[in-house]
């Protein structure tokens, strides 16, 4: 593995915890299966609930709540709710994202080619279609397919995952009944609050992720290619705007191995370190939410104030004034 992809590897790993913090620290607690079964019934209750509605975003979240669930009824599965949810008149690029996921992995049919078109036609300034569309490329081995996705994802305005989107959505789902008394944890100060939080943010770990190691590996292909490093730096500065951590990181990463500036280069390292830093920092707080429900409810009341993954991460931090930079001497965990 080349050098810069080493180091990146590092950072993702660090990265990747962000959204299922909370569900770890619920698994590492020994399993206790009536809660558990209890847990997917009020599952099942909220989706029965928000079945009903016409509008995009309920039934968005109705259908993140099905997608793990078992045996789910044909008329409130995953597959039939982000359907409706896709035919909304409120509809938008958020819906289709999740409808990525609408498809069978064992026939190889993943993502859904259908809700793939459908971002493109809805969302063609976002990097985050064009790179999902490289890694299904690369993993097809459409070498030239790929080079012409990589140029759109430069070309992109923003680019945005819409885990934002679909938290907002879960975090307005789960209030639609309260959690009843055997699924609330007696031992635990969080309340409601803390199943609530639960729910959101382990569902939300669950989202399509874009093609973002693929376009790691392309942009490090060839450095000698000019044409090929310009379009890579330049999808780099729109992923460090990004919506979420992990495109953060990968624009950094971008800026830190392909520049010939060795003060951009300085700069992009010290940035993926804060990077990390927050990263850890936010996973410590949201893994005290399932016993902390002052924290629980902070975290959900960020999530249903919409805006970015990114955004709510560091929103959380300021609110409980941690500093988004690192002391002097700290480093990341295994370097």
């Amino acid at each position: 593995m080349m050098r810069g992809l080493r180091f990146l590897a590092l950072t993702l790993a660090c990265v990747l915890p962000v959204t299922p913090a909370l569900a770890g620290s619920a698994t590492a607690k020994k399993p206790d299966v009536a809660r558990n079964q209890a847990l997917i019934a009020f599952q099942r209750d909220l989706i029965s609930v928000l079945a009903p509605r016409a509008d995009a975003l309920p039934l968005l979240g109705a259908a993140l709540l099905a997608r793990p669930l078992p045996n789910q009824p044909k008329y409130n599965d995953f597959h039939t709710l982000i359907e409706r949810a896709s035919q909304a008149d409120d509809t938008g690029p958020e819906v289709s994202w999740v409808r990525l996921s609408d498809c069978d992995a064992q026939a190889d049919t993943c993502p859904s080619e259908a809700a793939q078109a459908k971002l493109v036609e809805q969302a063609p300034d976002n990097a985050a279609v064009w790179l999902l569309k490289l890694g299904q490329d690369v993993r097809n081995e459409k070498k030239k397919d790929a080079r012409e996705d990589l140029a759109k994802a430069a070309s992109a305005k923003l680019y945005d995952d819409y885990t934002g989107a679909s938290l907002k959505a879960l975090a307005n789902a789960v209030v639609a009944l309260p959690p009843p008394a055997d699924i609330v944890d007696p031992a635990s100060s969080a309340g409601a609050s803390g199943v609530q939080a639960l729910i959101v943010y382990s569902v939300a770990g669950t989202l399509p992720q874009a093609g973002l190691q693929a376009t790691a590996k392309l942009c490090e292909s060839d450095s000698d290619d000019p044409t090929l490093k310009d379009d890579c730096l330049k999808l780099g500065k729109t992923l460090e705007w990004g919506a979420s951590p992990l495109a953060r990181s990968l624009g950094l990463h971008l800026r830190e191995v392909l520049s010939s500036d060795a003060e951009q280069q300085e700069d992009a390292k010290r940035a993926r370190r804060s990077l990390i830093w927050q990263v850890q920092n936010f996973a410590q707080l949201s893994g005290r939410a399932s016993s902390d429900k002052a924290i629980a409810q902070h975290l959900l009341a960020l999530a249903r104030s919409g805006g970015t993954e990114m955004s709510m991460l560091l929103a959380a931090l300021r609110d409980y004034s941690i500093s988004v930079d690192p002391p002097t001497d700290w480093q990341p965990q295994g370097k």
